[in-house]
């Protein structure tokens, strides 16, 4: 049997950047709400807002989010006994889980495992949009397995948070 070559993924939410101009905001957030309550596709208006909001230039002055999960994502990497390693964003930031899919797919990721930095159940972006996508991106590749580390174990979770409470009590 062929060794397949694995890959992670590391999901974030994504932050606007210091800098970022407020009313493309508001744009892009009202045009969301209209395409989610339509049940419409991305329009071009708004996929060109979240192009530019999602490739604007950014430091870890103007994004300290995205030099986090960088930071996050190096250290995670390490520890991924040689898979491919990408990072995606929810919203705000490139690259998208999309693209970060299609791009380790090119490097040759035969099985892909997506994980959130999103712990606790009941988010949108977790419990939601992430399974949604990951189902268009199964459709569109068949041949490739994509798996989605979630939900968390909440048990594990508090371990580590109580583990970390200790350091500073």
């Amino acid at each position: 049997m062929p060794d397949l070559k694995k890959a992670v993924i590391l999901v974030g939410h994504g932050g606007i950047p210091k800098g970022y101009p407020s009313d493309k905001v508001s744009k892009l957030k009202r045009l969301e709400a209209q395409r989610r309550a339509a049940g419409q596709p991305m329009s071009a208006e708004e996929l060109e807002l979240d192009t530019n909001i999602r490739t604007w230039p950014r430091t870890p002055e103007t994004d300290p989010y995205q030099a986090g999960l960088e930071a996050l994502g190096a250290e995670m990497k390490s520890m991924v006994n040689g898979a491919l390693f990408s990072l995606a964003y929810n919203e705000f930031c490139g690259p998208t889980l999309e693209q970060a899919v299609e791009d380790l797919i090119q490097q040759g990721a035969q099985t892909i495992t997506v994980v959130s930095t999103m712990f606790t159940p009941g988010g949108s972006h977790s419990e939601y949009e992430i399974p949604e996508e990951m189902e268009e991106l199964r459709q569109k590749h068949p041949e490739i397995t994509l798996n989605y580390a979630w939900p968390y174990d909440l048990t594990q979770v508090s371990t580590m948070l109580v583990q970390h409470i200790g350091k500073f009590a």
